[in-house]
């Protein structure tokens, strides 16, 4: 229960954060301001690799503790070891959150979730985040590519 007696609203948000920018920020404040508890689910290296085909610049226990020192998260926590098709779904069942928020840019089925939201009994508002910091200047994709056209991310 809040201090209003009411029972707590989770929140939960997804991301990579490999390159930690103001868009990320601005996400998670709006996602934080959706609910009373911020649980934020960092994606695994194996999942960067298989989704965006890329390695992570930082490695995945290294982002999962710059989230958890964010004052706006209640909870970071790595996701799910995605084996078959629904384990990417485990994190969700776990934390049972009441509003599941994304990004403008990430690549996620939405009636897929919502068919396995209604077959494991988990009522989940899904909301897509509009925010879009100069895209061109605040997203990690973009950061890389100046990083490793300057030849400081070479390993």
């Amino acid at each position: 229960m809040n201090s209003s007696g009411r029972p707590i609203k989770r929140v939960m948000a997804f991301g990579s954060f490999d390159i930690l920018h103001p868009g990320h920020i601005a996400y998670l404040n709006k996602a934080r301001g959706l609910g009373d508890s911020l649980v934020v689910v960092v994606a695994r290296d194996s999942s960067i690799r298989k989704i965006k085909h890329r390695e992570p610049f930082f490695a995945e226990n290294d982002r999962l503790r710059i989230i958890s020192s964010l004052g706006m998260v209640d909870k970071a926590v790595l996701g799910s070891k995605i084996k078959r098709q629904d384990d990417k779904y485990k994190i969700i069942a776990k934390y049972r959150p009441q509003v599941i928020v994304f990004g403008y840019d990430q690549d996620v089925d939405e009636d897929e979730m919502e068919r396995w939201l209604k077959k494991n009994k988990i009522d989940a508002r899904l909301v897509r985040l509009k925010i879009r910091l100069m895209p061109e200047r605040y997203k990690s994709s973009a950061i890389r590519n100046i990083i490793q056209s300057s030849g400081l991310g070479e390993k």
